[in-house]
């Protein structure tokens, strides 16, 4: 970034130069040398001039990432917002709709978990919507599968309690493990186990990996909140922060 922000600042300051004297493409060899000189002198003598000038081409990257982000959230509204295939919480009828991406076995994912519970139930009018996104192995595939199942099987609430669960679940996420937490759920291992390879499953979990790819989204958690991404853990007061600009727009 800095060496990109080098090489523009001669052309910036030719700009605010007389343009007769500053055009580059038709100054002599030493003209130009002399040019180079004056531009390096002058940052020696004012180097905060780089900070201002970095400063502002992070600023407009950030806004035109931001931008290339919201065409992005507009263009797969449908697939984020209305896939039947995601367990939706909160508020049904909130004015802010929040997706996460997750993985069970994602650590900034179980860090997470607790600040957006806390976000949705002390708010009130965020739209909550789940989106399961295995991508940490194995085990991340069979927690994702099992979760899906419960709700295929047992309805919405048990699938909620199986995502708390095994979001908050210590050690490998096993046949074990898992026939424990089927029987907390009123049902069995080999009933959940069976659904768990129904293709409606696969068509949920590759839709959601060929939605991230589409959204450039490679890891956990990954949020969208309004026409805002937010790529990896982001703290419960800036979560609020991002919900409250949301709502003042």
């Amino acid at each position: 970034m800095l060496r990109q922000t080098l090489r523009a600042l001669p052309v910036t300051l030719a700009l605010a130069a007389p343009a007769a004297a500053t055009d580059l493409e038709t100054l002599s060899d030493a003209e130009r040398d002399a040019f180079r000189e004056e531009v390096r002198a002058y940052l020696l003598e004012n180097p905060e001039v780089l900070m201002e000038a970095i400063a502002v081409l992070d600023q407009r990257q950030a806004e035109a990432a931001a931008q290339g982000d919201s065409a992005m959230i507009a263009n797969h509204a449908k697939a984020l917002f209305e896939s039947e295939g995601d367990w939706v919480g909160g508020n049904p009828d909130g004015d802010i709709t929040v997706v996460e991406f997750m993985d069970y076995k994602c650590g900034y994912c179980r860090r997470a978990f607790p600040e957006v519970e806390e976000l949705v139930e002390s708010d009130g009018n965020i739209r909550y919507i789940l989106k399961e996104f295995p991508i940490l192995g194995e085990q991340s595939v069979m927690a994702s599968r099992f979760a899906l199942a419960a709700r295929a099987e047992l309805g919405d609430e048990a699938y909620k309690q199986a995502h708390n669960a095994l979001m908050t679940m210590r050690g490998d996420v096993s046949e074990k493990s898992l026939t424990a937490l089927a029987e907390s759920l009123g049902s069995d291992w080999e009933t959940l186990n069976a659904a768990m390879e129904a293709p409606e499953i696969d068509q949920i979990i590759a839709g959601n990996h060929q939605l991230a790819q589409a959204m450039q989204i490679s890891g956990t958690p990954s949020f969208v909140m309004g026409d805002e991404m937010l790529r990896g853990y982001v703290p419960l007061a800036q979560m609020r922060e991002i919900v409250a600009g949301q709502r003042s727009e």
